[in-house]
């Protein structure tokens, strides 16, 4: 591949490039495993970057591009896009950074370049790439070097003014880089456009990119004791502290916690009965017993059994249930076989129908027949005429109850008139055929009432071990309440890294704002290097002379301190949940509570 990117001919150039540009992304990827690659791929973007991507742009602004100056232009954008890929890689960042072409190639690319077009955009991106994998250990000349010396101008010109997203992303996270590396922070100043920019995007909170390249390089710049000083007499100081709050606020994501402080709660069923399983009666049995098969077990079915679509019973308790009632009997009558008594049920009931439901285990029923159900008639159905003195067993049915009081009670009364003597009524006396409505107001509904969904099935008890029921409800003692719990809200989770550097803006610009403040923050081993508290310091360390501080930097300690009390009820609504973020928060609204404007 090296020999064919020399050799001149396009072709073998173009192959040598293509398979290149597939291997250099892998990490094991290494220029000096192959000598004089670095040579040939940096003979084609120097080639571009000297003059030649101006000349391309004069030709393609009337004309499309001669075939040869195409294939040379793609030539370049391959061989920078390998490099580009390469310096991913440390090794290959250190073999780069000692090259003298790349920073005549970074220097040519960002000063000549304009971004303009797409081949140049292009390149630019994948040049300044190359200038962040080796940006931690580059060292920039003096800010009064030469300007084409210097990669600086170039970068903060295209961060500030460029509409192109990724450029700016680069632009800002290349200088972000290179500031970071203590000898370069001479190049800072209070009016680059590079911090106008990144103050700009702060309030596009949905486009993370840009937002992380933003405050990493505010946090840079704030980081560099003279620009924050400085910032604090800008007039974005208020607008950027409280776009970093409300950025903080945004990242927060809380959950719900619910702390439980009630005593034990007691609790027993509701007293509603379901109606009960039909229970073969004696005179059923007896009509049943002497019957021959298979009408007795048809007549057995319809008696104990009914049509019900959503129900279903095992074909083992259905069988147990006939074997029950006439094996014990069978040496004198006849029992069939379990398999026909499964058979015969699709027989009575058409409906019906015996089934196996797939497992595992499998499950052997008959579906559409359930047990038929006895009404729970007792003092439901009861007849409680003559003050409830009535002798008559309870009836089955509201129906059977009535013609009982029409039969007992209401026609044997040959008067006009008559007392109703249901139980405890109070009604005056009306006329005798009247009295054949009213009591049907007290007799009561054949089917159940339904019950409120929103009834509990359980009843709270006072004590543990409270006698229930009792005969009168009204004279239970209060229960204690179901449910008694504490509920608050806590963050979820740890700040993002993102929302870590807005705390640490916020912060610095806070220690800047009290410097000379009687509870002025300082910097120890117990806060990581961030101010934290002040602790008690002997009283002629208050009386410290203040005069090394300039009317000016005075100036920007007040108007900061004013900033921090107009976002004070900003800040009380962030929740981090470490503690030692949260005092930061604390010791800063504190601050804003009692600072000095």
């Amino acid at each position: 591949m090296v020999l064919a990117l020399k050799c001149g001919i396009d072709s073998e150039i173009a192959w040598a490039l293509s398979r290149l540009c597939r291997i250099s992304a892998n990490e094991q990827f290494l220029l000096r495993a192959l000598p004089g690659l670095i040579e040939g791929l940096f003979e084609w973007p120097l080639w571009y970057a000297r003059g030649a991507a101006l000349d391309v742009a004069a030709q393609a602004a009337l004309f499309s591009l001669p075939k040869d100056i195409e294939r040379y232009r793609q030539h370049a954008l391959e061989s920078v896009f390998v490099l580009r890929n390469a310096s991913l890689n440390p090794q290959n960042a250190g073999e780069l950074s000692a090259r003298r072409a790349t920073q005549e190639l970074i220097l040519l690319a960002l000063h000549r370049l304009k971004p303009d077009n797409d081949a140049n955009v292009e390149f630019l991106l994948d040049v300044i790439d190359i200038l962040q994998a080796i940006a931690s250990t580059s060292i920039l000349p003096p800010p009064n070097s030469p300007l084409f010396a210097n990669p600086v101008p170039p970068l903060l010109e295209l961060a500030g003014s460029s509409s192109n997203r990724s450029l700016i992303i680069s632009s800002l996270t290349t200088l972000h880089l290179l500031f970071s590396n203590p000898p370069n922070v001479g190049h800072m100043t209070p009016d680059s456009p590079a911090l106008s920019a990144a103050i700009r995007y702060l309030p596009l909170l949905s486009d993370k990119p840009l937002l992380d390249a933003s405050l990493n390089f505010l946090y840079t710049q704030l980081s560099y004791t003279p620009m924050t000083k400085a910032f604090l007499q800008s007039k974005e100081l208020t607008v950027t502290l409280r776009m970093l709050v409300l950025f903080m606020l945004n990242e927060e994501e809380e959950e719900t916690v619910v702390v439980e402080i009630a005593s034990p709660v007691y609790t027993a069923p509701a007293t509603v009965e379901g109606d009960k399983d039909h229970v073969l009666t004696q005179k059923e049995f007896d009509k049943l017993l002497p019957m021959p098969e298979p009408d007795r077990c048809y007549e057995w079915m319809r008696t104990m059994f009914e049509v019900n679509p959503d129900r279903e019973l095992t074909q083992v308790e259905f069988y147990n249930m006939y074997k029950d009632t006439f094996i014990p009997y069978q040496s004198q009558y006849y029992c069939i076989p379990a398999s026909e008594v499964i058979k015969n049920v699709t027989t009575v009931f058409s409906t019906a129908q015996a089934m196996v439901l797939a497992g595992p285990p499998q499950k052997f029923v008959v579906r559409g027949v359930d047990r038929k159900k006895d009404v729970r008639a007792i003092d439901r159905f009861k007849c409680r005429w003559n003050q409830g003195q009535c002798e008559n067993s309870a009836f089955n049915s509201t129906g059977e109850l009535y013609e009982h009081v029409l039969e007992e009670h209401i026609n044997p009364h040959a008067e006009l008139k008559m007392t109703c003597s249901w139980a405890n009524c109070s009604h005056g006396p009306i006329q005798t055929t009247h009295m054949r409505g009213h009591v049907l107001t007290h007799l009561p509904a054949m089917q159940q009432p339904a019950r409120d969904p929103q009834v509990d099935d359980l009843i709270t008890l006072p004590a543990e071990h409270f006698p229930h029921p009792v005969p009168d409800p009204t004279t239970r003692p209060v229960p204690p309440p179901r449910h008694a719990a504490i509920t608050y809200t806590q963050p979820a989770k740890d700040p993002t890294h993102t929302a870590l550097t807005a705390l640490l803006c916020i912060r610095i610009l806070f220690r800047a704002s009290f410097a000379s403040s009687a509870a002025a923050p300082r910097v120890d081993e117990e806060h990581f290097g961030f101010p934290g508290i002040i602790e008690d310091v002997e009283e002629k360390e208050g009386d410290e002379d203040m005069g090394g501080i300039t009317d000016s930097e005075r100036e920007g300690e007040r108007r900061g301190r004013k900033a921090f009390v107009s976002v004070r009820h900003l800040l009380e609504g962030v929740r981090l949940r470490d503690d030692t973020l949260q005092g930061w928060i604390a010791e800063m609204v504190d601050a804003g509570l009692s600072g000095t404007t």
